[in-house]
């Protein structure tokens, strides 16, 4: 992925290429910058052509754009809270051509059922709903000095509880909820998921061989009674610091991260 400012879009913004500059997005210079862990989130997502896909909390698109990419024919969604997040969205979205089947709309995963209805997101109507839900609790982490990266990366006001709500009142009764957090809060995670999805794998992310896993993508599927499944997980970097063939398949060749492959 690259990161430099190109000459002729706002001072404020980068155009960065995603997987192996298939993509080209603006992101803003300064706060919240979407990274691996989105492309991680997007390969994670087990959607096929002819089905529709939200994304809660969707910044500028890249994980949309990134699971749009890898699966022809799909419809994808987005839901994102912060309005020129979803203004650089739209240009994302025009400027890699896919305006056809990719939308990203403004609010908030606490509207009502009927507000989200309007906004054009039906609940109980999607195949796949996938988030990657901010990271810190502001009761005990440090709010970051821009405002964006805060709202991003804390929760301020809305918890994992609401997160997991959200997206199971938007997945339809065998659709699959895919969210990627941090190791450390799995226990929080797998907590609030409990009672509303079944079916649920574990899928660590490690850093390196040998190394506790920095994050995990946890899935589940509405209705299912099947118990949990630990998986293997992805070795992100070998020794030289490099990332693996199969990291390299996701972020740079766009393949899908299939949970139950084995290491």
């Amino acid at each position: 992925m690259s990161g430099n400012a190109a000459d002729d879009i706002a001072p404020a913004t980068t155009d960065d290429g995603f997987l192996g500059n298939r993509l080209k997005l603006l992101q803003p210079e300064k706060g919240y910058r979407a990274g691996i862990d989105a492309v991680l989130l997007a390969a994670a997502v087990p959607a096929r052509e002819g089905e529709r896909a939200l994304e809660a909390g969707a910044g500028v698109g890249v994980a949309s754009l990134c699971l749009a990419a890898r699966v022809p024919g799909l419809e994808v969604a987005g839901l994102e809270l912060q309005p020129e997040l979803v203004g650089l969205a739209g240009q994302n979205i025009e400027r890699n051509g896919m305006g056809d089947r990719v939308s990203i709309v403004e609010g908030d995963i606490g509207l009502s059922p009927r507000d989200l209805a309007a906004l054009g997101l039906e609940p109980n109507g999607w195949h796949h709903v996938f988030a990657n839900p901010p990271f810190h609790d502001p009761a005990t982490s440090p709010a970051p000095p821009d405002a964006g990266k805060a709202q991003a990366h804390l929760t301020l006001g809305s918890d994992l509880d609401d997160w997991v709500r959200f997206c199971c009142t938007m997945a339809r009764p065998r659709g699959t909820v895919t969210f990627i957090h941090r190791a450390d809060a799995l226990a929080d995670l797998l907590a609030v998921m409990t009672g509303h999805l079944g079916g649920i794998e574990v899928f660590p992310l490690w850093p390196a061989a040998g190394k506790s896993a920095s994050r995990v993508i946890v899935r589940g599927q509405r209705d299912s009674k099947a118990p949990l499944s630990l998986r293997s997980g992805l070795v992100l970097h070998g020794r030289d610091g490099r990332f693996t063939d199969r990291t390299e398949a996701i972020l740079r060749g766009g393949e899908a991260l299939l949970l139950d492959q084995p290491a």
